[in-house]
């Protein structure tokens, strides 16, 4: 088969147009533009009216500049932006009148401010959800493939090392009192580091430099791609292109939200703030957290990752074909837990084209796994998820499976001197 002769296509840009191809990015509501400029015509009479603070000068800069180019660079800025605007909608950084709600004006505007501010932690909880996830699923996608022995054990010892690192550098700051700006310019920092580590995975430098020249087996597409991801030329510039200027969009609206509210809330003494304004920021808000999620649900969907419902007493079978010796099986699933600890029994076995079995990985029950073993046959493999013994309770299993064909290694030519 081709599959078993040409071993795994390299993740290049041309490879990425193609699977993009396939997953156009929806486009925002028209609500997005309009809203965003009538914020950022109320915020220039505030700026033309009143001089700027130093703090909403630098808002202000950032609100006239363009946005960054990476994609998670922005989310995380989009997040920097979240927290900002729910620490303005804090009761006890609102206007005093707004406060004190003296009039039915206030009362009415009070009450929208209560409402934006459900939106705004509703869309920074799920945010934090998506890029834990979103981390965590980069980090298992390289270590699907990493041989399950002292080597994949040293990668996650490091990883553990330095994310305790990180926690410990953040808190850091909160206890010094850093400002939401201070800690979010470390939490960006540190995942440009997240990102040098997996570039290092990929090249062979750094800590993993002695720990590489030993991961035999793992596709070299996979340590390339990784090694490039930092690149602006490299294969994720297709996804920038594609996706990013709806992202810094969306970047620009929740900047000129918080502008507005930073200036109204600086001027309140000279200059009253309107009920129709805080209408317009209510309707900025409703479509900005709208759109915003779309968007990272949108770049968040994986075709890799199923989800099954095993009901008590029932099996769950995935049937994989290997064409050559040496491919390898990996798969990586988790149960997806309710109010109770629950676990699922789990086996690989091979089925000979006589249909005998043999059993390749011995049953056990896991929460969840993530594994992989190099075949020495060729045939089908089949991957047993065992719910028989459970007399009462269903399990909601998310996997991913693979079979990955051997990596042909490219002839040297060799020259005469």
């Amino acid at each position: 088969m081709a599959s078993a002769t040409n071993g795994l296509v390299p993740i290049t840009r041309a490879f990425l147009a193609r699977y993009y191809e396939k997953y156009p990015c929806p486009p925002l509501a028209d609500g997005v533009a309009r809203l965003t400029a009538e914020l950022g015509r109320l915020s220039d009479g505030l700026r033309r009216d009143f001089p700027l603070a130093p703090g909403e000068q630098l808002l202000a800069q950032e609100v006239d500049n363009e946005p960054a180019h990476k994609i998670d660079e922005n989310l995380w800025k989009n997040r920097e932006q979240i927290e900002e605007i729910l620490y303005l909608l804090e009761e006890s950084h609102r206007p005093k009148g707004l406060r004190q709600k003296a009039t039915p004006e206030d009362v009415d505007m009070a009450a929208a401010l209560d409402s934006i501010e459900v939106k705004f932690k509703d869309i920074l909880t799920k945010l934090e959800k998506f890029q834990a996830r979103n981390a965590d699923n980069v980090f298992n996608t390289v270590m699907t493939y990493m041989p399950q022995d002292f080597r994949g054990t040293l990668i996650r010892q490091q990883r553990e090392r330095s994310e305790r690192n990180k926690q410990a550098e953040v808190d850091a700051v909160v206890n010094a009192g850093g400002s939401i700006r201070d800690r979010y310019a470390l939490l960006w920092k540190q995942q440009m580091e997240r990102r040098r580590q997996l570039a290092q995975l990929g090249s062979a430098t750094g800590v993993y430099k002695t720990l590489v020249k030993y991961l035999v087996g793992v596709p070299q597409v996979l340590l390339d791609f990784i090694r490039q991801i930092n690149d602006d030329n490299g294969p994720m510039e297709e996804q920038r292109e594609r996706y990013g200027p709806s992202l810094y969009t969306l970047t620009k609206m929740v900047l000129n939200i918080r502008l507005f509210l930073l200036l109204s809330w600086g001027r309140v003494e000279q200059q009253k703030i309107e009920t129709e304004n805080i209408t317009i920021v209510q309707q900025a808000a409703d479509v900005y957290t709208s759109e915003f999620e779309k968007f990272i649900k949108f770049i968040g969907n994986s075709d890799e990752y199923k989800e099954t419902a095993i009901p008590a007493g029932k099996t769950h079978e995935v049937v994989l074909a290997v064409d050559a010796v040496n491919s390898y099986i990996a798969w990586d699933f988790s149960l997806i837990q309710g109010t109770l600890s629950l676990d699922i029994g789990f086996h690989v076995e091979y089925v000979s084209p006589t249909g005998e079995t043999t059993l390749i990985l011995p049953y056990r029950r896991y929460e969840s796994d993530q594994g992989n073993f190099c075949t020495i046959l060729a045939g089908s493999y089949r991957l047993v998820w065992d719910n028989s013994y459970s007399a009462f309770f269903k399990k909601s299993l998310r996997y991913k499976v693979d079979a990955v064909p051997p990596v042909i290694e490219t002839p040297q030519v060799v020259t005469e001197s």
